[in-house]
């Protein structure tokens, strides 16, 4: 029996599975759209609306062009190479994409990033070539009744949280070695259990995972640092030896620290702030709003510099000097190997550098300190307040309960200063246009010079007004010539 949570997804099916049929072809509802709407802990839908349409026919790509025709608002054709064919077409809930692809039976070469395309005519061997067995299950949607093909036994797996690939996990893992990186963020984001076999697979082949295009390895790390669990992945990853060939920042963490102070070692402090963040729509004590990926992105690297620049200090046991600077220089290395775009990277940068200015203001949030903090943290505040936040993983409760009070301060200075000035945007009274006419300049150095005292005012005392401003600019010009 088909669960009552499909039917609106089979309702908006319902004329393209007609035409495939009248074609004389079968068409397959497929992977993660039938695996979680199979999962018995999900809601069940109202609409169809969350789900990606992803099917599979044994249709061939030209043919499944023409059942398209007429019928779709927009066709591409980009993956028909790969016999897969992409479709628009407007419903009840909006633009829909659908992709069909012709049942595959591919292979990947032992040194080739692409696979070796070849069509099958069978459901079975379209499934048998899938990652996991929990997206090996197809819902054919143009036979009499929906059924149901697993011949894999997914569903089992999908209710016992159990992960296994549908072949040999060497074979499925040597056909695509990102496999090996999915299963970790299934892992996570289904608390699903590693078969044994797929374990001691990853760990023979971890290194296949090089032949990986960094951008494939960035985006499968993307979508497993923003499940809302992500450890049990990680550590998969790590103790697998799969983090060593596309992270090895990260068991470098796994460090033994002064037993004397009984710190927690670097990476299992690093895992729980990673896991501290979460979406800003859960967290009660968001004030100001953040990027969920990138403050995990920061949280991930914010002490990946603690390794290089361990010290032990007589008195005051194990240090790291500067593991704040090292490590924003460290992960704008590694996130360039992994092909994350420009702004990702000054942004995870800048955290990774900033994570720590929270505590260099230890007595007390004046207006001063208020400015300079926020203008050290730019457009990246609310980011930065969150993973200040999230970095306290004491279990002493009244240090916990100390440090939450001093950023809750924080931010209350903040908005209380923010009523009165332009926080957001911190800048000197006069610009520079100003300043060459008080001064009698022309663009140069001077001018910049002039602006840097201006902007010290701002920051120590705020707006002081634009008489009082320019009398001090002429003063400061009249000391610094007489010089």
């Amino acid at each position: 029996m088909i669960p009552a949570r499909f039917q609106p997804v089979l309702d908006e099916l319902s004329p393209l599975a007609r035409r495939f049929r009248d074609g004389g072809f079968r068409l397959y509802l497929v992977g993660g759209t039938v695996r979680d709407l199979l999962a018995t802990d999900a809601p069940p839908p109202t609409d169809a609306v969350a789900f990606d349409f992803d099917a599979t026919t044994n249709a061939r790509p030209s043919e499944v062009k023409k059942l398209l025709s007429g019928w779709a608002d927009a066709l591409w054709t980009q993956g028909e190479r790969f016999g897969t064919i992409g479709a628009r077409k407007r419903g009840p809930h909006g633009d829909r994409v659908y992709e069909i692809t012709t049942h595959r039976a591919e292979a990947y070469q032992p040194d080739s990033r692409k696979p070796d395309v070849q069509f099958s005519d069978r459901i079975e061997t379209d499934l048998s070539r899938r990652d996991f067995t929990i997206n090996a299950m197809a819902l054919e949607v143009t036979s009499d009744s929906p059924t149901l093909v697993d011949p894999f036994g997914g569903a089992v797996d999908l209710a016992t949280r159990s992960l296994r690939t549908p072949l040999d996990p060497h074979e499925s893992f040597s056909d695509d070695p990102l496999r090996m990186l999915r299963a970790a963020r299934f892992i996570a984001r289904l608390g699903a259990t590693p078969d044994p076999a797929l374990v001691a697979a990853v760990r023979e082949m971890r290194d296949r995972l090089a032949i990986v295009s960094a951008e494939r390895i960035r985006d499968e790390l993307d979508k497993l640092i923003t499940v809302p669990q992500p450890t049990a992945g990680l550590w998969f990853a790590i103790e697998t030896g799969l983090a060593d060939v596309f992270l090895p920042e990260l068991p470098a963490m796994r460090l033994e620290q002064d037993p004397i102070h009984r710190h927690k070692d670097v990476l299992t402090h690093t895992l729980a702030v990673v896991e501290n963040v979460r979406p800003p729509d859960e967290s009660a004590s968001v004030r100001t709003p953040y990027d969920f990926r990138i403050t995990r992105l920061g949280a991930l690297f914010h002490d990946v510099g603690k390794p290089r620049t361990r010290g032990f200090q007589k008195g005051k046991g194990v240090t790291f000097h500067h593991h704040d600077a090292v490590g924003a220089r460290m992960t704008r290395t590694r996130m360039e190997a992994l092909r994350y775009s420009k702004a990702d990277i000054e942004a995870v940068v800048e955290l990774v550098a900033l994570h720590l200015r929270f505590h260099t203001y230890a007595l007390g949030w004046t207006d001063s300190a208020v400015r300079r903090y926020v203008r050290d943290a730019g457009p990246l505040l609310g980011e930065l307040n969150t993973l200040t936040r999230c970095d306290c993983t004491t279990r002493n409760p009244k240090k916990a309960q100390m440090l939450a009070k001093r950023m809750d301060d924080l931010e209350v200075r903040i908005d209380e200063l923010a009523a009165k000035e332009e926080l957001a945007a911190i800048r000197p009274e006069l610009d520079g246009r100003q300043v060459m006419e008080q001064l009698g300049l022309e663009p140069g150095p001077a001018v910049g010079e002039a602006m840097g005292f201006l902007l010290e005012i701002r920051l120590e005392e705020g707006l002081v007004g634009e008489t009082e401003i320019r009398e001090r600019l002429d003063r400061w010009w009249q000391t610094r010539y007489s010089e």
